[in-house]
């Protein structure tokens, strides 16, 4: 593993932990050269469905801009990124499941959209606001109201 801080390539694992869910190998290293310390993460890498872009772009899927997108939408908010981890894990689980090659990113923002409530109600506004890409103030409103009526329902 090359060392973050003088680019040596060997290193050693000083301490090696799994997760609570078992999913995630964290390993405690040092470099060989300048015995400097630093961390890694391990986890599987999943066999998931290329992404479908609006503009029919194909491109495959990146962890880092969904848990980007969410740690914008719950900036602020008392929602840790250990709560943004699961909501992922649950997104790339669902991709799994999903079986097919390719799939529209549509269905991964329905998806997102969908579980966001549960994880925190202002989070799902925010994301909403971007994702929906309303045009007007009415437009944001009448998904505003979707929402409360939805929400008193349960």
């Amino acid at each position: 593993m090359k060392c973050p801080y003088c680019g040596h390539l060997d290193s050693r694992v000083i301490d090696s932990r799994i997760s609570k869910d078992k999913t995630i190998t964290r390993r405690r290293r040092e470099c060989d050269a300048c015995q400097r310390r630093f961390t890694t993460y391990e986890r599987i890498e999943l066999m998931l469905p290329m992404l479908i872009k609006k503009d029919g772009r194909r491109e495959p899927w990146d962890r880092g801009k969904i848990v980007a997108g969410l740690e914008k939408a719950c900036e602020k908010l008392a929602v840790s990124m250990t709560d943004i981890d699961a909501f992922v894990d649950n997104i790339e689980q669902k991709l799994q499941d999903y079986g097919g090659k390719e799939i529209p990113t549509s269905q991964i923002g329905e998806w997102v959209m969908e579980a966001l409530p549960a994880l925190d109600e202002v989070a799902y506004v925010r994301f909403a606001s971007v994702y929906r890409q309303f045009k007007d103030v009415n437009e944001f409103m009448d998904e505003l109201k979707l929402f409360l009526g939805e929400r008193g329902k349960h």
